[in-house]
């Protein structure tokens, strides 16, 4: 029980008007402790407070208006708000004012006989609703009884790790397990089209005839991610090769920098630079479409963006010969090495230790990511990972 200065609510933990969800899960409350960074957890029950509606519920004052119609009786209606609850008090009236009858009635039985068409659909509403949602959590409760004891709790944690591999499986690229060979697991074509390669002939150019002046002038400004800069210093020297590997270099910066966006506002995102067909191709794939202030808006989201990691790893393996350092591009896509590392075990790639490249934090134990056949099983994510002790 909770009470107000003009009202009173109460809640039911037991009994038929409990509320249904209860029994389908459990409720905590975690408070912590801002000096230890320590967290108690303690159990809880939800409780649905529903208005106490009486004759004291409902002061005078709070009467809208008493029309007094002399020589004859009138049993009046009138609705008050209380509290944010609405109180029918039926009041009758005669020739001497009110006769000294203020009484409580029913809120749904008076509406259903004298509240106006808008109450009565209202009332219907809720009616129905209230019936529905019954039978809902009803159903709910017993189809999860039988299916619990058909096939049992291993065998129901079983079909949800392969519901979350399935979801993982959507947000990458195109994998054909049955492939004789790495290139072929992740096909060059399902990253690029024909007519999307062909459009990126003119601005990879820029990166086919890069000098190492300018090579040091972009990484002094930071306008290429780490991954494209290091691998511009191994550009082949037969044209048709470097063509194409600055091509797939181009797109891969182009990924990047796409996905270190949150909202897309401009018809062009990455500038008039950027072919229309590409354009077209990121705002179509790897954006979300959502409502906000009226407006249709491209929004990046997090699972956007671990689809867009997932085509850059699946892109660099055929730049790199299908093996390739997970830690720069984690370090260019700005994510914790858990995050890239579940995408990269989604892709089927076997991750191992290894030295950093010369000049980029050579101390530290790189992560590098191999496609290799037969692929590994594939797994959902352990899920969360065991935290770090604060201090």
């Amino acid at each position: 029980v909770s009470e107000t200065e003009r009202l009173c609510y109460v809640g039911h933990n037991f009994g038929s008007q409990v509320m249904k969800c209860n029994s389908l899960c459990r409720y905590f409350v975690g408070v912590l402790n801002k000096s230890s960074g320590q967290m108690e957890v303690y159990n809880a029950e939800m409780f649905n407070m529903q208005p106490l509606l009486s004759v004291t519920s409902c002061p005078s004052q709070r009467i809208l208006r008493l029309w007094v119609l002399p020589c004859q009786f009138k049993c009046l209606l009138e609705t008050v708000s209380v509290e944010g609850a609405v109180c029918v008090v039926c009041v009758l009236l005669g020739a001497q004012g009110v006769s000294g009858c203020l009484c409580a009635v029913q809120m749904d039985l008076c509406i259903e006989a004298f509240g106006t068409s808008k109450q009565k659909r209202a009332l219907s509403s809720r009616r129905m609703n209230a019936v529905g949602s019954d039978i809902v959590s009803t159903a709910v409760t017993k189809a999860a009884a039988n299916l619990i004891d058909a096939k049992g709790v291993t065998a129901l944690m079983q079909d949800v790790a392969q519901d979350d591999v399935q979801n993982i499986s959507a947000f990458l690229p195109p994998c054909h397990e049955d492939a004789d060979r790495p290139e072929h697991v992740y096909k060059f074509e399902d990253i690029l089209s024909a007519a999307e390669y062909e459009a990126l002939r003119v601005p990879a150019a820029a990166l086919a005839n890069i000098t190492t002046e300018e090579m040091a002038k972009r990484a002094e400004e930071r306008s290429l991610c780490s991954f494209v800069l290091e691998e511009l210093k191994f550009l082949p020297t037969d044209e048709k090769s470097r063509d194409h590997k600055a091509r797939c270099l181009w797109f891969l910066d182009t990924l990047v920098k796409f996905s270190q966006q949150k909202v897309i506002k401009k018809k062009h995102p990455m500038g008039p630079e950027c072919p229309h067909i590409i354009s077209k191709k990121l705002m179509k794939n790897f954006t979300s479409l959502t409502y906000n202030n009226g407006s249709i808006q491209n929004l990046i989201s997090a699972s956007m963006k671990a689809k867009i990691t997932a085509y850059v790893i699946a892109l660099a393996l055929h730049i790199n010969n299908f093996q390739t350092d997970l830690t720069v591009l984690q370090n260019d896509m700005k994510l914790s090495e858990s995050r890239i590392l579940d995408i990269a075990k989604a892709l089927r790639l076997r991750v191992s230790k290894a030295k950093g490249v010369p000049g980029l934090e050579n101390d530290q134990n790189h992560k590098l990511g191999t496609l290799s056949l037969p692929l590994p099983s594939q797994k959902a994510p352990e899920g969360q990972r065991k935290r770090r002790k604060m201090n």
